[in-house]
């Protein structure tokens, strides 16, 4: 019951408060979203690096995008882990606390999409929890679902290469969240038009 009470009065910060009124009107994207992160324990592991574009009607706007390396020093070292992949990567790199704030001025309402979403969001609202924020209130669509439902299997799970080589979608030798977010953009608009989803 006290914990209601605190969450009542709790003061978020300003950036979480705008979010939540963005909610008053119904989503007009999509957002594709891909983490890589340091294991998949969302209460011990962290997010080393985001990417997402926007979809909107049946095109993925390139330009409207988000790519940022989280800078996890603590964590690496405390896990005796190499930040080689910090240091060396060629993108925004950005502290925990300001690289979730520019994603979530970037998501908006937008509906996210990703490959086994609800563990990507299970990992955000960990690291939103740290800056005393609430969850994301964002509706998710998974692709690895929408093409079990479309095939009507429920026994058997899709990896992202299982559903590119699927759906003829070339393979990279770049590895990034950026790479994998924009291959999940494909897929995704190869299965929505099979799904009718507007």
């Amino acid at each position: 019951m006290l914990d209601w009470i605190k969450n009542i009065n709790k003061e978020y910060p300003d950036f979480w408060k705008e979010y939540l009124t963005k909610f008053e009107v119904k989503p007009n994207r999509f957002v594709v979203l891909s983490t890589e992160t340091s294991g998949l324990n969302p209460n011990k592991d962290v997010i080393l690096s985001l990417g997402a574009f926007s979809v909107i009607d049946d095109s993925i706007v390139i330009k409207d995008n988000f790519e940022a390396v989280l800078l996890q020093y603590k964590f690496l070292q405390d896990n005796g882990l190499s930040n080689e992949f910090i240091i060396e990567s060629k993108m925004m790199k950005m502290p925990e606390p300001d690289a979730m704030e520019a994603l979530i001025n970037f998501i908006g309402n937008s509906i996210l999409v990703g490959h086994h979403i609800n563990f990507d969001i299970e990992m955000l609202n960990a690291a939103l929890e740290r800056l005393d924020c609430g969850r994301l209130k964002n509706e998710a669509l998974d692709v690895d679902m929408m093409y079990r439902k479309l095939m009507d299997i429920n026994d058997k799970q899709f990896s992202l290469d299982d559903l590119s080589e699927i759906y003829k979608i070339p393979k990279s030798d770049r590895n990034s969240s950026a790479e994998d977010a924009y291959k999940i953009a494909l897929l995704f608009l190869k299965l929505k038009s099979r799904l009718g989803i507007k």
